[in-house]
């Protein structure tokens, strides 16, 4: 299978705007070696790059997958606001011709939300799902600690009685380019005034007729052809204040107030290309902008602005893979569609962004294509369009597949892009993994809280002394408020960890305890474990060992000597083979693998090894951290601590008000090997402690596969929860589910969920059992300070003015955070018959997140959310399948 991507030939008459091209580098090239050997093996089509698992990932690592629920279908009138065009002098970012005339005129669509990003309306569903239960009375918890709050919200005002009318518009004789449409509504835009048109349907703030229902007709003559065109404009309603249209008008009119600003579209957001900030040592650029978002809140509709950073590489494609061939001429076809293939690039010359689908290997800058009347070259074509000179043409073309959306609106399927002129964005793992280049960046992105809000009013004030921008919206009669919005908080009840030997500490400000005087809650014994190290390094794990011992008796923590296996090599298939001899002799209950760096080839077999073929719980470590004198105390702390749990015991609890109960996270992995398959991990507390879990994981490639297991795995929790209390079910179950985009919440309410609903009236014999069903988004924009400003401390809850009224819904602050500004977390309950007060749910919910083992300290979500995350990115980065059942019982993943 080569790596020619389908209709590779289209033109590139997407491509539009000019810039200058790429320095090109002085070392051999990729061309210059003649476009690279005829002999290399045709390379196989890689979907997705191959990342390399870490020892410890951090909470949203890359690999990180949401699973994409079936599109909700949009409300006749939103289908004909594929794009709007601003009338009446605006300046918005150019409509994009979608073809065709479309039907319309039905009523105004109901519900309240966002746009995200340059999304258009007909691609985003009519309406927003209402979950807030009915039987609510509140979802304010009770206020124990009250304190005042900023937030990075500006209230959007207008008139009182503004009225957003809705208009048809049809054109005879019928005309169905969308261009010419609006060129013909465009000279009326005199007596129209504001208005926002899409073809089809026109929004306005102005009443063009006297009585609903009645027309009004107006007359344009094209001076090309010199037809005369009729227009008739039908009133269709008026677009009540609050509805997803309303909503959505105001969104558009504010991205066409940051184009007054002269600020740039890249994707989804603006950002100030003359602002940008140059890091030449890592030959990287930064460019700062903003993120905005307008929705109505539970009484006033509101405008989230956040300050945003995309990072552009001072390297092109093409620089990539000259690199590839220089270090491997053999398969650099290969290395160079890992490196390619899901990258985001960005073309200088329009400032566009494409994700890379393919590589076309037959075709380079010298193809032809038909254009216009001729045929030219992709070469010819870049230097009569953009005045850029190809320099290198034996280069392949990259292949990039247009969204649904942008089909939609007219651009072909397929667009062709040429290496040498795309520059690639973001950070790979291995960049991320730099510390000093991470730092570098830091030091413009890890904004302080006091910052943010400077760099958040100079946007309000930047906005609101510019006169194009204002005269926009005073067209609409809106007006943007001068200051943040302000919020009343609730702090939380500093939470009290309770270790062995009836051991009581506070978690203090920070939410941190020190595990060095602690004895473990429950230790479990540990006196048959194996370490297996290279040689070279048996001497530093002699030590190693020592220390861990001196740890574990501080823990007490009853830890044995360990049966010592060398290895002469370090390579996985020499683990591998380890690892099959201990088992076979011995049943150890932990093996310990010491190895010398993080290839993720060498990791990826000892899990599999262990966790697959024979289920025994495994630590791994990496040499560096064995003779290190500054690190080898902390680190045996840390492991001593994790080893006790992987085969059993527990370091610490919380009181827990709600006996009887269970609690359940849920998390989904893309595996990396396989691009149409990920992992859904489930993991669920057995006791009141909350200190034993049993786990299972299981893949899936679509949406009903998921709900499927989901809810079957449920079942079998509920089953070891019996097995374990005395034949007992859970008096309550509280479900957090994590890994769902705002736009599939429809489907998990009225599918997952469903599906969960009804496993449990089966197990439960009737559909009386107590259960919540949260969605947890870490992911948001919203940001919170106190007034002087500084970050809110630990325990902080927002659960009025910026939330949604249809929702029930909370954010918590569940970390101290000493750098930059804190992320609160956003809480979504779908489902609620344990009808628990909405402040004890916020306490609860904040007590998981101490519960996490691997960090004495709170983590962002409730751990059994992290534990599941843990999971999936394992199975998903690592062994790629079912682990062995032995193991659900073990916390063998952490």
């Amino acid at each position: 299978m080569t790596g020619r991507g389908r209709g590779a030939k289209k033109p590139l008459q997407q491509q539009q705007a000019p810039a200058g091209a790429a320095p090109r580098a002085a070392a051999p090239s990729y061309a210059q070696m003649g476009g690279g050997p005829t002999s290399a093996p045709p390379p196989q089509v890689v979907r997705a790059p191959a990342s390399t698992p870490a020892w410890g990932p951090a909470p949203g690592a890359s690999s990180r997958a949401t699973h994409r629920a079936p599109t909700a279908q949009p409300g006749e009138v939103v289908k004909q606001f594929q794009t709007l065009n601003i009338g009446a002098g605006a300046s918005g970012p150019a409509a994009v011709p979608r073809g065709g005339n479309g039907n319309g005129g039905a009523s105004a669509p109901v519900g309240r939300g966002s746009m995200r990003g340059n999304r258009a309306i007909g691609d985003a569903p009519s309406r927003q799902l209402v979950t807030r239960p009915v039987t609510l009375q509140t979802k304010h918890g009770k206020i124990t600690n009250g304190l005042k709050l900023l937030v990075n919200y500006f209230k959007i005002q207008t008139v009182p009685d503004w009225v957003l009318h809705q208009y048809r518009v049809d054109i005879a004789p019928e005309e169905d380019r969308t261009q010419v449409r609006k060129f013909l509504l465009r000279t009326h835009r005199d007596k129209l005034g504001g208005h926002l048109f899409d073809g089809t349907v026109l929004f306005t703030g102005n009443r063009l007729t006297t009585q609903p229902g009645e027309s009004v007709t107006l007359t344009s003559k094209d001076e090309r052809s010199g037809v005369i065109y009729t227009l008739t404009i039908k009133h269709v309603g008026q677009v009540a204040k609050g509805d997803y249209a309303y909503i959505q008008v105001y969104n558009l009119l504010m991205r066409s107030c940051l184009s007054a600003l002269e600020l740039q579209l890249l994707g989804r957001d603006f950002y100030d290309p003359q602002a940008r900030v140059m890091i030449p040592d890592h030959q990287l650029e930064l460019w700062p902008g903003y993120k905005t978002s307008i929705r109505q809140h539970e009484k006033d509709i509101l405008m989230c602005v956040e300050v945003t950073h995309k990072v552009l590489r001072m390297k092109t494609a093409n620089d990539v893979l000259n690199d590839c061939y220089r270090q491997n001429s053999n398969y650099y076809k290969e290395d160079f569609m890992k490196e390619m293939i899901g990258c985001i690039v960005i073309t200088k010359y329009n400032n566009k962004t494409y994700r890379i689908d393919d590589i076309d290997w037959d075709s380079n800058p010298n193809h032809k294509f038909k254009f216009r009347d001729e045929e030219i070259t992709y070469a010819q074509y870049m230097s009569r369009k953009y005045q850029i000179e190809i320099r290198d043409l034996k280069q392949p073309l990259l292949v990039s597949k247009a969204k649904a959306r942008d089909v939609r609106a007219g651009m072909s399927e397929i667009v062709n892009l040429i290496p040498e002129v795309c520059y690639l964005t973001g950070l790979t793992d291995n960049m991320r993994a730099d510390f000093r280049l991470m730092q570098a960046l830091a030091q413009y992105t890890r904004v302080s809280p006091s910052t943010r809000v400077q760099k958040l009013m100079a946007f309000n004030n930047r906005l609101q002394t510019c006169e194009r921008a204002m005269d926009q919206l005073r067209k609409f009669d809106m007006s943007l408020g001068r200051g943040l919005v302000e919020v009343e908080g609730n702090k939380l009840q500093e939470e009290v960890i309770q270790l062995g030997k009836d051991q009581k500490v506070p978690a203090g400000p920070s939410v941190e305890w020190n595990m060095n005087r602690a004895t473990l809650l429950k230790p479990m014994p540990l006196n048959s474990w194996t370490l297996i190290v290279p040689m070279k390094f048996k001497g530093a794990a002699g030590q190693f060992v020592e220390t861990l011992s001196r740890s574990a008796r501080g823990l007490s923590f009853p830890l044995g000597p360990p049966s010592v296996v060398t290895l002469d090599r370090d390579a996985a298939g020499d683990y591998a083979r380890a690892l099959t001899t201990v088992m076979a002799e011995a049943q150890p209950q932990l093996i310990m693998c010491a190895v010398p760096n993080q290839r993720g080839d060498r990791y990826t077999a000892i899990k599999k090894k262990c966790c697959v073929e024979r289920p025994v719980p495994t630590q791994v470590i990496l040499c560096k951290n064995l003779n290190d004198p500054k690190k080898s105390g902390p680190v045996a702390l840390k492991v001593a601590v994790q080893m006790n749990c992987k085969i059993g015991g527990a370091p610490w609890t919380l009181d827990n008000p709600l006996k009887g109960c269970m609690v359940i996270g849920f998390d989904v992995c893309h595996d990396t090997t396989n691009k149409s398959k990920s992992f859904g991990a489930m993991v669920a507390s057995l006791n009141d402690s909350f200190s034993r879990y049993y786990s299972c994981v299981t893949p899936h490639s679509d949406g009903n596969e998921l709900s499927n297991n989901f809810a079957l795995n449920i079942v079998k929790a509920l089953r070891k929860f019996q097995e374990v209390n005395g034949g007992n079910l859970p008096t309550r179950i509280l479900i957090y589910r994590d890994g769902v985009g705002e736009g599939q919440i429809p489907y998990v309410y009225e599918t997952e969920l469903e599906s969960i609903k009804q496993k449990l009236t089966g197990v439960y014999g009737s559909p009386d059992f107590k259960m919540v069903f949260l969605i947890v988004t870490k992911r948001i924009n919203t940001r919170v300070f106190t007034l002087k400003p500084d970050n809110p401390g630990a325990g902080t809850i927002v659960d009025n003015v910026i939330t949604d009224p249809e929702k029930y819904d909370f954010f918590l602050i569940p970390q101290s955070v000493r750098q930059g500004t804190v992320s609160p977390v956003s809480y979504n309950v779908l489902y609620d018959t344990v009808n628990l007060p909405p402040e004890r749910l916020q306490r609860m919910t904040y007590k998981f997140c101490h519960l996490y083992y691997n960090w004495s300290g709170t983590v962002r979500v409730p751990a059994p959310c992290q534990y599941a995350h843990k999971l999936a990115f394992l199975v998903g980065q690592a062994i790629h399948q079912e682990p062995h059942a032995q193991l659900s019982d073990l916390l063998y993943f952490l």
